[in-house]
């Protein structure tokens, strides 16, 4: 059965589910910044909208529009921030 998350008042919703190779939840999120954790590495892809992340470690920003990629290792956090609503496919492996 699928799981719905819910963080930050409601403003990022996803749900859970089972992928043909790793689990993953497809989520979308309210205009606004938000930093997330790991427990496993992430692969976060950007489905519609636009998301721009300050990936661990790094100093500035970088912005991902649709159909692009990036990857958070386990056990770290990193900052989002979106100025449109904004959809997302996560893989975790």
């Amino acid at each position: 059965m699928f799981q719905v998350n819910r963080y930050f008042e409601d403003k990022v919703t996803s749900i859970a589910f089972q992928t043909a190779d790793l689990p993953a939840t497809l989520g979308v999120m309210a205009v606004g910044e938000y930093e997330f954790g790991t427990s496993k590495r992430e692969y976060m892809t950007v489905v519609s909208g636009a998301l721009t992340v300050k990936l661990p470690d790094a100093v500035e920003w970088q912005t991902f529009v649709a159909g692009e990629t990036f990857i958070v290792e386990a056990n770290l956090s990193f900052k989002v921030k979106t100025t449109e609503e904004t959809a997302y496919l996560c893989k975790y492996e």
